[in-house]
């Protein structure tokens, strides 16, 4: 499950540098989460530290669009991270 940074955000630049993937960035409006990059931190944290460090309750949500298990996360960060070793 990727998550998705809602139209709560106050842009605070608080959940940008905390994502081990590279997976936020600034979109148009608000800070957005690339569903291709986001792990939910699985192999690095145990838990989003973009949800821990966001100032605003309930602003980062799963992504209903991109619903995905543990073990397709944990897949998604082997490719990330570990790519040029496969």
């Amino acid at each position: 499950m990727a998550l998705l940074i809602t139209k709560k955000c106050i842009n605070c630049d608080m959940c940008e540098p905390e994502c081990p993937n590279d997976a936020i960035y600034m979109g148009n409006e608000i800070y957005e989460i690339d569903s291709d990059l986001c792990t939910e931190c699985v192999g690095h944290y145990d838990k989003p530290t973009c949800k821990s460090v966001c100032p605003i309750t309930n602003t980062i949500i799963t992504d209903p669009q991109h619903v995905e298990t543990q073990e397709q996360l944990w897949d998604k960060f082997v490719m990330i991270h570990h790519a040029d070793k496969i």
